[in-house]
């Protein structure tokens, strides 16, 4: 191989590494990340999205930051309670890159710093409960714990957003014991359900009885009362038709009255227009007295016109003897 071909090798190399150098010189940075830049080994500057140009040799990517949620999932840390409970809790972390400058230069392996600085917080809260307090507070031990990691990560350029506790898995004999207890609790409701069950159903019945003891009186107090507002009208009734009887009695009893009256007026005024005479008078006497002498008085007195009764006879035949033409 002679020169010419070695120096068109070594030509042909410069000019694709120049062309790879170039190439590469053009960088993109994608949505919600952003690239933290060095000169010369020291901080320059920080690529938001889009297209940036690097020089090379004397610039450099130092890091690569997603500034996405992110969520971590650490393993169980054996944690031990105010009562000496020592138990099995696992958290789950979600954080936030907010500065990535902190973030490249703040702290080396920043999960692993999460992770430690996670779980001494976890064992100092569990340390100053008991655990029923840790079993029933889920909320309380994770608000603690995001407030503490949220203001230890502020210089790391990391926002915790939330913690979770994952699973609390206390020793095989307490898990025993609560489901021991939390039978015997379901046992006791069941009783006091039942209980309270039995009891209303004695107060349904109970008030049940009574209100029908209720409406058998009312009814029975509406069936006397519509009992004495009949009799009440039956005599009402009654009287009136015994009312009516009377007026109607006597009404009756003045109209013959009336009827005797007028009739006897009628014959008076016959007997004025007959012009009557002694004996006639006489006769109509005697009839008076008749029927005076018919009724239940005990004592009659005898007018002296009609001592003589047989005066009186021969004068009524005579008088009859005059009459008898006049028919």
């Amino acid at each position: 191989m002679n020169f010419d071909t070695i120096l068109g090798f070594i030509i042909a190399a410069v000019i694709i590494f120049l062309l790879y150098v170039f190439i590469r010189s053009f960088r993109i940075v994608p949505q919600a990340h952003v690239f933290v830049i060095e000169y010369l080994g020291s901080f320059h500057s920080e690529w938001q999205t889009g297209l940036h140009i690097l020089i090379p040799f004397f610039f450099r990517i130092a890091g690569k930051v997603s500034m996405k949620e992110k969520v971590v999932d650490f393993k169980p840390q054996p944690v031990i309670t105010k009562d000496n409970v020592t138990m099995q809790i696992d958290t789950v972390v979600f954080y936030q890159v907010t500065d990535a400058k902190q973030f490249i230069y703040g702290v080396e392996r920043p999960l692993a710093a999460i992770e430690n600085l996670s779980a001494t917080t976890l064992r100092n809260i569990i340390g100053e409960m008991e655990l029923d307090a840790t079993l029933t507070s889920r909320d309380v031990i994770n608000t603690k714990i995001t407030s503490i990691l949220d203001q230890a990560t502020d210089r790391w350029g990391i926002k915790v957003n939330r913690v979770e506790l994952k699973n609390i898995l206390p020793p095989r004999e307490i898990q025993d014991a609560m489901e021991k207890q939390m039978k015997a609790e379901r046992e006791r409701r069941e009783k006091i359900l039942q209980a309270e069950g039995d009891k209303k159903s004695q107060i349904l019945v109970a008030e049940g009885e009574k209100e029908s003891q209720i409406l058998r009186a009312q009814a029975k107090k509406e069936a006397q009362i519509l009992e004495a507002e009949a009799e009440k009208q039956a005599l009402i009734l009654r009287a009136d038709a015994v009312k009516e009887q009377k007026i109607l009695e006597a009404e009756g009893e003045a109209r013959a009255i009336e009827m005797v009256q007028q009739a006897l007026a009628d014959s008076i005024v016959k007997l004025n227009n007959a012009n009557p005479n002694e004996r006639v008078i006489q006769l109509k006497s005697l009839e008076s007295f008749a029927k005076a002498a018919d009724g239940k008085a005990t004592k009659i007195i005898i007018p002296s016109e009609i001592q003589g009764l047989a005066g009186l006879a021969a004068g009524l035949k005579g008088v009859m003897e005059q009459d008898t033409p006049r028919q």
